[in-house]
């Protein structure tokens, strides 16, 4: 990253997005622009491209056509985690909230943190992600349809023309899904054939969930280690201690992605019994007292570890890697 204190703070919505740019040392200049291209271009006017570092919030996906954008432009930029700016504002007791003050608060954030280049995805990892979205909103939709079939199936009278009718509904859910299953497994195995057969290749693993561990790690490239690919999917612990009074339980952060875990906790079941290193763990943890649940959250986190191991070491499993 080049060494700059010129940050600029964005604060981006669906139709707009608004600016604090650095006009001296403790004071910024507000600009409001249209989100879409004749905006971006406006910005682009008031933005010193050799020394601005643009600094904005990961908003579901308004920010990503700015981002590419000035990346383009050979302008740097920052995605941050919406969470870490709310954090931030509330370590400097920031009561406002505007769009103008975010702007510059994200700004001061950038200043003081100096975080990580962001850097567009490959054009297949989009489309894989935006598969991803619209699976779990099928699963989603056919879950509704199933549970209003048993619900008008308690009904004394049944309607045939509305239970023919959800049927067919979800029946065509079915094909969509298997249809976007089978494109999104052709498109791993076109860029990512021989990590996907590696992480196949871990006991317990399935090819669901090899898949999505390759799409929403962006082919393990976007984590240094396991411990943040955990952080980042919702499976670390979360321990609630202070003094020798407060003693709470144990729990998961769930700030993650519900679908990946769902499919980790099922290849869990299936790992504590067939995958040497993680049984040897469950049966630990049980044998101490550890509840159940905690012990297969510990597998869950075990073969994400292995999973990392074998992605970025390029290998295939064996018990050496635990």
């Amino acid at each position: 990253m080049k060494k700059s204190n010129n940050y600029v703070g964005i604060d981006i919505s669906k139709l707009t997005f608004d600016v604090a740019i650095s006009s001296s040392e403790d004071k910024y200049k507000h600009l409001k622009f249209a989100n879409n291209h004749e905006g971006f271009m406006m910005f682009l006017e008031h933005l010193n491209a050799s020394e601005s570092i643009c600094i904005m919030e990961a908003s579901g996906p308004y920010y990503l056509k700015l981002a590419t954008f000035l990346s383009e432009q050979a302008i740097d930029v920052c995605v941050v985690n919406p969470l870490i700016i709310r954090r931030f504002s509330q370590m400097r007791m920031s009561r406002a909230k505007t769009d103008k003050k975010d702007a510059m608060l994200i700004a001061e954030y950038g200043k003081t943190e100096k975080p990580d280049l962001w850097q567009p995805e490959a054009a297949y990892v989009l489309e894989l992600k935006q598969m991803q979205a619209y699976l779990e909103q099928l699963n989603k939709n056919k879950t509704a349809f199933t549970v209003q079939k048993e619900a008008f199936n308690q009904n004394p009278i049944k309607s045939e023309t509305l239970d023919k009718s959800i049927n067919s509904v979800i029946e065509t859910i079915d094909q969509e899904i298997k249809q976007i299953e089978k494109r999104m497994e052709l498109i791993i195995k076109t860029h990512h054939q021989e990590m996907f057969d590696q992480l196949k290749s871990i006991p317990g693993m399935g090819s669901k969930t090899s898949l999505l561990l390759i799409v929403i790690s962006g082919g393990f490239s976007k984590f240094n280690n396991h411990k943040q690919l955990a952080s980042y999917i919702g499976i670390s612990p979360r321990i609630f201690e202070s003094g020798t009074s407060v003693k709470g339980k144990s729990k998961i952060c769930k700030m993650g992605m519900s679908k990946i875990r769902v499919l980790l906790y099922m290849c869990a079941w299936s790992a504590k019994r067939c995958n040497e290193t993680c049984k040897a763990l469950y049966d630990r943890l049980v044998e101490k007292g550890k509840s159940k649940k905690l012990a297969l959250i510990a597998v869950v986190n075990k073969l994400l570890k292995q999973a990392f191991a074998i992605a970025t070491k390029k290998e295939y499993y064996s018990v050496k890697i635990n």
